[in-house]
């Protein structure tokens, strides 16, 4: 096996140059003496000013300078930038071993990366960062941005919900951006520099990004109380994180040495694959996709935030296409004309209310309305709540910034309610009752077709809906004393086992408590 040397079906028929001006100026370092000079009335500096001066003959065959050829594959260009001190092992070499012995898998994480490894590169290169954090998709989810952990970790760099909340990754009813290709590698390349320079280590740095900073940061006190060493390699740590750096390093022998290692690796152009597009209107997906000419899956692995059948323009102001067909896209939309542009809305519910009537004011079915919006059975959607529904016609203006970036559902279980019967105890009233029962007087005196301010005689049967639970509770004991609240009285069995149960807790308390910090991420 060896290093492939074709590009089965390529980003695009006519490729973006071979390289962008960040990545030439990357390459190729500060531009030689005579394109500094400017005239000094134009308050420019002169090259002579910044303290530049021309190479000579032995400085440009010296080994400092870097050769302007650009790298023919982002695999190169990549293993020109590797930077990270080596880790060697039987880790490594095991986890090496564990790819190798799987090539179909190897094949399958790379063609997914095709689509998002330059956009990275070139971000690791504008914060000159080692090339190795690349590879960290490959680790943290196979480059699937659609990846969700069982821990609730989400993106081809699995943030958690609440560090995502800390880096400004959105997550609503219409989009999750720990999901996104941009925000998602802005957010988590801020925080490998971050950890980065609280550790002072690229291999601490990585531990932390798994296990949490904290951890690391314990980790290392620990080590310093007993006059350990600190590294990575020093520290306790949980299995996952032990074998974390290895298994990058293990990619990164791979990407270095193909050859040597018998592993084909696909080649990848190094070229943008794909380019922003801004989007002005309210639009549905589908209607994207096809004036983009590009299939749906396509779209949504550029677009893996997006979890609706909509983009609104006011919370999502660009989408990703492949490099040429967001000018397809672009001139296609200019000659829309037939049609309207969005198929669904966003609609704001006024109440609480059930999934049944929530359907009927936005004109749906309720099996339909509940599938497009995720609702479970045996739930009500609560005031406030932020739901799709179709787009009428004479609708006019497109969803509003409030509600696209704050969109959220929230529901609560249904409250099933059993009629049941009561006695009246002395000097009961409506709402002597309501207020024993936890219900409104005006329920009580319509279930029993009487007066708010009416009187009950001793004995008299009064009719309550409660729900069920404490229905069950009020038919068991409605013919107990009159003017007592129905009570759950404990068994004999379970009145002689609160004596142990009190002693069980009170031993339970002294004992020491071991609390596991949650992965960070």
């Amino acid at each position: 096996m060896g290093h492939a040397t074709g590009l089965p079906g390529g980003p695009a028929a006519n490729p973006a140059p071979a390289t962008s001006p960040a990545a030439l100026t990357s390459l190729a370092g500060p531009a030689e003496g005579t394109g500094l000079q400017a005239d000094p009335s134009l308050g420019l500096r002169t090259g002579a000013a910044l303290g530049l001066r021309p190479i000579t003959e032995a400085d440009a065959n010296s080994s400092a300078v870097i050769a302007l050829e650009v790298p023919p594959d982002l695999w190169d260009r990549i293993r020109r930038r590797l930077a990270m001190r080596e880790l060697e092992g039987e880790l490594v070499r095991n986890h090496e071993q564990w790819y190798l012995n799987r090539p179909d898998y190897i094949r399958r994480m790379t063609e997914r990366s095709r689509k998002y490894l330059f956009h990275i590169v070139e971000e690791l290169e504008k914060r000159n960062m080692p090339a190795e954090l690349a590879l960290l998709p490959f680790i943290e989810s196979a480059f699937n941005p659609q990846a969700v952990s069982s821990a609730k970790a989400a993106g081809m760099w699995q943030f958690m919900p609440a560090t995502g909340v800390d880096f400004e990754l959105r997550q609503n009813l219409f989009r999750d951006d720990r999901r996104d290709v941009l925000a998602s590698t802005r957010a988590a390349l801020e925080y490998l520099q971050k950890l980065h320079e609280m550790f002072g280590d690229w291999h601490l740095a990585l531990a932390a990004y798994n296990w949490g900073q904290g951890n690391v940061q314990r980790a290392i006190q620990r080590n310093k109380r007993m006059g350990l060493p600190t590294g990575y390699e020093d520290l306790n740590m949980p299995a996952e994180t032990r074998n974390y750096v290895p298994k990058l390093q293990a990619v990164k022998n791979i990407v270095a040495n193909p050859d040597r290692l018998g592993a084909e690796l696909p080649l990848i152009g190094n070229h943008p694959y794909f380019q922003t597009v801004t989007i002005t209107r309210d639009i549905d997906v589908e209607l994207i996709a096809r004036l983009a000419d590009v299939r749906l899956e396509d779209f949504k692995a550029l677009n893996p935030s997006y979890n609706r059948p909509v983009i609104l323009a006011a919370g999502t102001p660009q989408v990703l296409l492949p490099w040429d067909n967001a000018t397809l896209f672009e001139r296609n939309l200019e000659g829309h004309q037939s049609g309207r542009y969005a198929s669904w809305t966003a609609w704001v519910a006024p109440a609480t209310m059930t999934a049944a009537e929530a359907a009927r004011r936005v004109g749906m079915g309720e099996a339909e309305f509940r599938n497009l919006n995720n609702i479970p059975p045996r739930m009500l959607i609560r005031r406030g709540s932020t739901l799709m529904a179709p787009r009428g016609d004479r609708q006019a203006n497109d969803v509003t910034a409030s509600v696209a970036d704050n969109a959220q559902l929230s529901l609560s279980p249904e409250v099933v309610l059993r009629r049941v019967t009561v006695k009246a105890g002395k000097k009961d009233s409506v709402a002597t009752i309501a207020a024993r029962y936890k219900v409104k007087p005006a329920d009580v005196a319509r279930w029993n077709e009487v007066a708010t301010n009416a009187k009950f005689n001793p004995g008299d049967k009064v009719a309550l809906e409660l729900p069920a639970r404490q229905g069950k509770t009020a038919r068991a004991s409605g013919t107990a004393a009159a003017g007592k609240a129905p009570t759950d009285r404990p068994t004999q069995a379970k009145a002689q086992a609160k004596p142990q149960a009190k002693a069980t807790a009170k031993a339970q308390a002294k004992a020491p408590v071991k609390v596991a910090e949650r992965n960070t991420r």
